[in-house]
């Protein structure tokens, strides 16, 4: 399939958003603002460029055996990359998306249709609100995947957020976020202590992080991956990070609670 170039006006955000050709392969970028925000290989779904979603995905393929259908919340739409990475690796998983701007999701499923048979329901509203509806129900994955920096979207941030998140899991599920952050990281800092500080109130040991290790090493601006649930307890720790380190991309960092919580100090 080869969808034309198009462009829509989101009214939440403001922004402009463009599906265009990839200057570098067969896939297609979804551009908002001027900024490239997603990848998707329409051929090969369960091809993901961009590290950081790599490394969410690489997640979800160590919490289960392959193929078993999982039941996932994903916060933040983009070209729905991830969902249809786990339609090609999960058949029949059950998954939901919440996004604030209401023209985004349906734009992009008539540029780049899902996968054949993908189970998606999409939500339309702020995603800390739309989780609150869900109450009640359970995920195997939540993934917050919104752009949270300094200034941006606060409310969805902190040990109170992370907390609910927590709880939408199931006892052996796994919370996903990603944390994208300026030179110095101090960002990451104040979210990965959030984050321990919410995984102690739900009796979990802490927040695994996943990122470039030169990223991390140097305080580099960037995306880190931090992970936290009983999907990730139930794995013997040295053979999770392995596992975890040998996927990649490389070079990986793999940090268990402890690390995490050691950057999480020198950083703040």
């Amino acid at each position: 399939m080869t969808p034309p170039a198009s462009s829509i006006h989101l009214g939440e955000s403001g922004e402009q958003a463009r599906i265009v050709p990839d200057e570098h392969d067969d896939g297609w970028v979804l551009q908002i603002g001027g900024a490239v925000q997603s990848h998707v290989d329409l051929a090969d779904p369960g091809r993901i460029r961009y590290e950081y979603l790599r490394r969410m995905a690489n997640v979800l393929d160590t919490c289960w055996p392959a193929g078993q259908p999982v039941r996932i919340l994903h916060l933040g739409a983009g070209a729905l990359t991830l969902p249809r990475y786990v339609q090609a690796r999960r058949p029949g998983s059950a998954q939901t998306v919440v996004d604030l701007d209401r023209e985004l999701p349906s734009f992009v499923l008539s540029a780049l249709p899902l996968p054949e048979g993908t189970d998606l329901t999409v939500l339309i509203g702020d995603a800390r609100e739309e989780l609150r509806h869900l109450a009640g129900g359970r995920f195997d994955a939540v993934v917050l995947d919104i752009y949270t920096g300094v200034d941006a979207a606060g409310h969805l941030t902190g040990q109170d957020f992370y907390g609910e998140l927590l709880d939408a899991l199931t006892e052996d599920g796994v919370l996903l976020v990603n944390i994208g952050d300026d030179a110095g990281l101090h960002f990451l800092g104040r979210q990965a202590l959030a984050l321990e500080l919410a995984c102690a109130e739900a009796g979990l040991s802490g927040a695994w992080a996943l990122a470039d290790s030169t990223l991390l090493e140097q305080a580099q601006a960037g995306n880190v991956v931090l992970a936290a649930g009983g999907a990730l307890a139930a794995h013997e720790p040295e053979a999770l990070r392995s596992a975890l380190l040998t996927a990649g991309p490389h070079p990986a960092a793999v940090l268990d609670p402890a690390q995490t919580a050691a950057l999480a100090d020198r950083l703040g």
